[in-house]
């Protein structure tokens, strides 16, 4: 057998074994979710024929000729009994693009269908896409919207100077995508923006981040709202603020909405990141909130400090001190699947319940705002605590 057959086998091998590998639970958890020991899809996930010329006459030596830089920040759904993830892909050239991976169970096994989304362009090309949000909405369409990034040519001379919008896609086999027009807005530049599944006042409505630039929001920012005629040429003429950035707590930078909300008979659960600055940079977490079912616009429980920060080795990698999710999942057994990056590089499980998140949000106390309100609420279940503590030992 030739050294180039012995390579290629040998890559496919461990390739197999890596999609394959079991993902267990982190035991005991915090009663929240679950934790998984492994990451779920990382660069060495995807195909083996994505990244290398599998021709032994144009690669006798079997290099990698398209290289994958990052697998991570994945759009989710349930989708005719598979778990679904749109997942954006970085190739080592630094552009992104979609790609689909399916699961039957959701914490394993995930495996790319065998090619990327061909994702049509406006007739404004975009420099690069990311962070798909999918949304199968009611009027029959999976939607997905994410960030198209573009050179800002007010500033040509700045070859870092980007401007950042919504893009949106629709589908119905996740195969065919037909491209959309960009969603207007009036308040600068967007990212981070999420359709809500149902018809609002027999309109489409949208989560929305309005920013002055490409990554700080200037004075305003926080999670918006708004409401467009369709989504056909897709405008939002006003934006209210659903949820505001607030000072010394998880999101006193910048925060966005996730996935597109869960509906529950107690109402809507939210799951959004929130990002404060450290001496080591940014910090990005994830929180969450209800709002009514009426009015997806209003809160109505605020769970203090952060849901999911990263821990141990999901500290680590291109952007760190990172946990972004863009996708979630909730089956017919009402389990939830919380899709989550890590640094800009892998991705992630956590697996929960509505009954869990719905008594998470309701019971768990709001952030006080100050040292002393801290110290108060802790001592308030400290009390209660030492009266029982005996009778658990």
């Amino acid at each position: 057998m030739s050294d180039f057959r012995v390579r290629a086998q040998q890559l496919l091998q461990k390739h197999e074994a890596l999609i394959t590998r079991a993902n267990c639970a982190i035991e005991p958890g915090n009663g929240v979710y679950s934790r998984y020991q492994n990451p779920i899809l990382t660069a060495e996930h995807t195909p083996i024929f994505w990244r290398y010329d599998l021709n032994e006459e144009s690669n006798p030596r079997l290099m990698e000729r398209l290289g994958v830089n990052a697998a991570f920040n994945s759009g989710a759904l349930y989708w005719n009994g598979k778990y679904i993830l749109a997942v954006r892909i970085e190739g080592d050239d630094r552009k992104s693009f979609f790609a689909i991976a399916e699961s039957d169970n959701g914490v394993d096994g995930f495996r790319f269908w065998d090619y990327p989304i061909t994702l049509p362009e406006t007739d404004r090309p975009d420099t690069n896409v990311y962070d798909m949000r999918l949304t199968q909405h009611e009027d029959g369409y999976i939607y997905g919207l994410f960030c198209t990034e573009r050179k800002d040519e007010d500033q040509p001379n700045d070859l870092s100077a980007a401007e950042a919008q919504c893009g949106i896609a629709r589908t119905k086999d996740l195969v065919t995508w037909e491209r959309l027009p960009d969603l207007i807005t009036y308040s600068g530049q967007q990212r981070n923006v999420v359709l809500h599944p149902e018809f609002v006042d027999g309109k489409y409505a949208m989560y929305t981040r309005p920013q002055d630039g490409f990554i700080s929001v200037g004075a305003g920012g926080g999670i918006g709202w708004g409401l467009s005629e369709s989504m056909d040429g897709a405008e939002i003429k006003d934006e209210v603020i659903v949820d505001g950035k607030a000072y010394h707590t998880i999101k006193e930078v910048k925060n966005g909405q996730g996935p597109a909300p869960i509906k529950t008979s107690h109402g809507w659960l939210h799951m959004a990141h929130g990002v404060r600055n450290t001496a080591a940079g940014l910090r990005y977490v994830l929180y969450m909130f209800m709002t009514e079912l009426e009015r997806p616009w209003v809160v109505t429980h605020r769970p203090g400090g952060h849901f999911i920060a990263p821990k141990g080795n999901e500290r680590v990698g291109d952007v760190s001190n990172v946990v972004f999710a863009n996708g979630w999942i909730v089956n017919e057994k009402n389990e939830v699947f919380i899709y989550y990056a890590s640094s800009d590089t892998r991705m992630h499980v956590a697996t929960s319940s509505v009954d869990k998140l719905i008594d998470y949000c309701v019971n768990t106390p709001e952030d006080g705002f100050r040292s002393a309100a801290s110290v108060q609420t802790r001592n308030t279940l400290i009390a209660a605590n030492l009266n029982i503590l005996d009778s658990l030992k």
